[in-house]
């Protein structure tokens, strides 16, 4: 059994534990909320620019001269993961959610006879080296990013295109967490390149024309001049959409890892101030015992 300065310590080591995790918790809400605001504020225009794009791409005919963005390599041999971490931990099972849905990809691309690479963006996802230590194409450093801006998304961006420029890989997919309540983070899929053609089902197609959407556009340049322009600037876009969407799920991650850290932390200190107490009152009987021994001895 313990004895009572053991105890009496580790009770005063997960009180200040505890500090540490409430106040944690505290900053985590706070930050939350701005984080939160960024990521729904940024939805609507990348999702629209994103649906924009499919609709031009499908209008499109590819040939050799369409932008490699849109009309691909011709082959989908060499995949490539973008797998969008944070920098820090703490935060539950956020950054292995992320990592486990892109191992599971992973899997089944190479299931498939395709050859994986994996390009990182957040220290978290390092642990991937140690399950594919020669798949890792590149590791960004984000560790001098607090707050997440557009020019770190464009460099990002623009490294991608250069590699996909160099024949470096055949198709990339995003992998980030999609923010959906302080409770609740998705782990989310999505194409970056080359860009899908958007391959409307008959009802959407039928709600389009009702709405007028569906009209005759004529466009100033063409539709590849402005693919051209657009697609690398959708790619930052997306890019800066993730990065925002794992913020505010981090940061949500977090203040429940944290919440449920300082309860864990308080139950531990019940049950230990219980048991201290029990050792104590056991050690006062004991000597009570031997008090009254020594004088019925005597």
């Amino acid at each position: 059994m313990a004895s009572l300065k053991a105890l009496k310590i580790r009770i005063g080591s997960v009180k200040s534990t505890q500090k540490i995790t409430k106040a944690m918790k505290m900053v985590a809400a706070a930050k939350l909320r701005r984080a939160q605001d960024a990521a729904v504020a940024g939805r609507p225009y990348a999702e629209r620019l994103g649906a924009v794009l499919q609709s031009l791409a499908s209008r499109v005919t590819v040939s050799e001269s369409s932008p490699r963005l849109l009309a691909g390599t011709g082959r989908d041999q060499v995949q490539l993961l973008v797998v969008a971490t944070s920098e820090r931990g703490l935060a539950g099972a956020f950054n292995t959610n992320i990592v486990r849905a892109a191992r599971r990809t992973a899997q089944t691309l190479e299931a498939q006879g395709k050859t994986v690479r994996f390009y990182l963006a957040g220290k978290k996802g390092r642990v991937l080296r140690r399950f594919y230590p020669d798949a890792i194409l590149h590791d960004a450093d984000l560790s001098a990013i607090k707050t997440p801006g557009f020019d770190d998304a464009r460099a990002i961006a623009d490294d991608l295109v250069r590699r996909y420029d160099a024949g470096e890989f055949d198709v990339a997919h995003l992998f980030y967490a999609r923010f959906v309540s302080a409770l609740v983070q998705e782990p989310t899929q999505v194409q970056l390149i080359p860009v899908e053609s958007a391959a409307p089902s008959p009802t959407s197609a039928s709600a389009t024309s009702q709405s007028g959407a569906d009209a005759a556009v004529e466009y100033e340049p063409d539709e590849e001049a402005i693919l051209t322009d657009l697609l690398p600037r959708n790619l930052a876009v997306q890019l800066f959409r993730a990065m925002q969407e794992n913020q505010a799920s981090f940061f949500g991650a977090q203040m429940n890892a944290m919440d449920n850290a300082t309860r864990n932390a308080g139950d531990m200190i019940k049950r230990l101030s219980i048991q201290y107490n029990r050792t104590r009152q056991a050690a006062i009987t004991t000597e009570l015992v031997e008090i009254i021994s020594g004088a019925e001895a005597l």
